[in-house]
């Protein structure tokens, strides 16, 4: 029996199919609790924003942000002279331009699974991360780089349980090989705290950003810049969870809130 709060919770179409599916197929209640998963996830991405929605924020951007803002953009017209380059994980719910409220122009930005930066290689390969950083360290000149973990990451989670391992490219392979990255720093969390926890998921959280700055330390422009002090490497986490940014201590390898 489908009780009436459950009915007020859904459009008419959406409920009549919940309706036949539980009196015409007789769904268990295993079924039946699965299809309204599903229902409330349909509920909830029914508020995602698709591209159309997105041009319609432009034109809201053109008439007001770009406007307020057009000298800025006219300067940005000549190049850009970020002082800041950012490594952050592609997650959609972690913009480093929102947390950090910058302006355009403000900050060099690279995205990608993780937050990883793989170590400074010659081999042959299309090296995205390693193109960015060189461009963002030699061409622009930044005096710092920032690699900002976060909370609740799926790139972590998946170093961590090793569950994309031996899948095809296209299928999760090269997620598998990229996160791969992490395996070093993977085996000693794995061993202490398990796979399954998320005291075990935010330790790999951690780990990732270090293991990433150890890794821009392998290239020697940075190597070289940071010892002659023109060039600061930090460590940041952002927790999901209450919003808030925590900065790596190096020394004592903990991760402390930002103030």
């Amino acid at each position: 029996m489908i009780s009436a709060n459950i009915r007020g919770q859904y459009s008419a179409p959406v409920f009549g199919a919940i309706i036949r599916l539980n009196t015409h197929a007789q769904c268990s209640g295993r079924i039946l609790r699965s299809l309204l998963a599903d229902a409330r996830e349909i509920r909830h991405m029914a508020g995602m924003k698709t591209f159309d929605d997105m041009i319609e924020g432009y034109k809201s951007f053109r008439s007001n942000d770009w406007r307020r803002q057009h000298d800025r953009w006219e300067e940005l017209q000549q190049g850009q002279s970020p002082q800041v380059m950012i490594i952050a994980c592609s997650d959609s719910r972690v913009d480093p331009t929102q947390i950090f409220a910058v302006d355009p122009g403000e900050i060099f930005v690279v995205r990608n699974v993780a937050a990883l930066v793989p170590p400074f290689e010659t081999t042959p390969g299309r090296h995205g991360v390693s193109a960015a950083l060189e461009f963002a360290v030699q061409i622009l000149k930044v005096k710092e780089i920032v690699v900002m973990g976060h909370g609740m990451c799926g790139g972590c989670k998946a170093a961590l349980t090793q569950e994309m391992r031996g899948a095809k490219p296209g299928e999760g392979g090269f997620v598998a090989d990229w996160i791969a990255l992490l395996d070093e720093a993977r085996e000693p969390i794995a061993r202490e705290l398990g796979t399954q926890s998320r005291e075990a998921e935010r330790a790999m959280e951690h780990e990732g950003v270090k293991v990433s700055l150890a890794n821009l330390r392998s290239f020697p422009c940075v190597r070289e810049k940071e010892k002659r002090g023109s060039l600061t490497l930090r460590g940041a986490f952002f927790a999901i969870s209450d919003g808030a940014l925590h900065l790596l201590d190096e020394e004592s390898g903990t991760f402390e809130p930002a103030r």
